[in-house]
């Protein structure tokens, strides 16, 4: 499978992420895959004239394209001629080389949110008017439209997440090498369901102290970060905790609340990212399927039942307070 991966309005950490792949590493991976990386700008050795004519063969159709991978926010901007960002030595803008391959594309592939929903590179007054593939923010109608389908009939496959995963690319690009990608196979804003499926919540080491609403007043707290910290893992949809990062790793095992960065607008929530915002005293984030006066009712009843020892440790940045040790036999 013939992959070309492009880069355009972002900050290449989708990249830098994707390199943290291990067990096997990236290239043994891909190899073993049997995926060939016609062009990477910063993993491959050709440049100049060499990957003008690669990308020419590609979208004349004497190079077969697999796979379009594409990571970072398109810049449509100035005044939709793209000429923000202009692909060295074309004198093309990266969108019409974008719109152009992705005709040919037998699979369109947005890696990270910002290619994928625009991310980042299009909050706030978005001055090069940047967006994503097939999506602007939760909007369909990035770059290539509503309608555009790629060669093998699916829209485009968007990987989210800032950065993503190095899991959810290899495992996207080994499940189409495999022919096991169908529209069924991607959720209603087109990411995978093996990692979208699931919840940041899922599989969270402070899972104990959000079941009893035991909850941190500051970064080094152990508690549960949803109640005052920001922390959103109970409505981003992703397996982070399930799935840890460079073995071992997450936000929110590193102290940060989740951001819900595969989430589109993640980039623009209305409040700093390390803040709840309440009303009543009641976070306005709740969890995605379940009703506001059922979370009252058992937030209420969990905070009456806390036990001693989650209620210190909570609030505290080692345990404070141990499990207790008693005798588990059958009686």
């Amino acid at each position: 499978m013939n992959v070309l991966w492009l880069q355009s309005g972002g900050c290449g950490g989708c990249t830098m992420s994707l390199l943290c792949a291990d067990t096997p590493n990236l290239m043994a991976t891909l190899a073993d895959g049997g995926i060939e990386l016609l062009w990477h700008p910063s993993l491959s050795e050709a440049s100049g004239a060499e990957v003008i004519a690669l990308l020419e063969a590609c979208e004349a159709g004497r190079q077969r394209l697999d796979v379009l991978c594409v990571e970072g926010a398109l810049l449509r901007g100035p005044k939709g001629t793209g000429r923000f960002h202009m692909l060295a030595g074309t004198g093309r803008p990266m969108i019409d080389w974008v719109q152009s391959l992705a005709s040919r594309a037998h699979h369109t592939v947005a890696v990270g949110t910002c290619a994928a929903f625009g991310g980042v590179t299009a909050a706030a007054f978005n001055p090069t008017d940047a967006c994503g593939l097939q999506y602007d923010g939760d909007a369909t109608g990035g770059l290539l439209g509503a309608d555009y389908r790629s060669g093998s009939g699916l829209p485009v496959i968007n990987v989210a997440g800032c950065p993503t995963h190095p899991g959810w690319v290899l495992d996207t690009l080994l499940a189409l090498v495999m022919d096991e990608v169908s529209a069924h196979s991607l959720d209603a804003i087109g990411r995978p369901r093996f990692y979208a499926d699931h919840l940041v919540h899922h599989g969270c080491s402070r899972n104990e102290f959000y079941e009893f609403k035991a909850s941190a007043e500051k970064p080094s707290d152990l508690g549960c970060l949803m109640e005052h910290m920001g922390c959103k893992g109970t409505q981003a949809h992703a397996d982070c905790n399930m799935r840890p990062w460079n073995g071992q790793g997450s936000c929110t095992n590193g102290g940060y609340a989740c951001i819900s960065c595969t989430e589109p607008g993640f980039e623009e929530p209305g409040h700093p990212f390390s803040q709840t915002p309440k009303v009543g005293g009641i976070p306005i984030g709740l969890p995605t399927d379940m009703p506001k006066a059922w979370f009252v009712a058992l937030a209420a009843l969990s905070k009456s039942a806390t036990p001693r020892r989650v209620r210190a440790n909570a609030t505290a940045d080692h345990t404070v307070v141990t499990p207790a040790i008693r005798r588990t036999g059958r009686k």
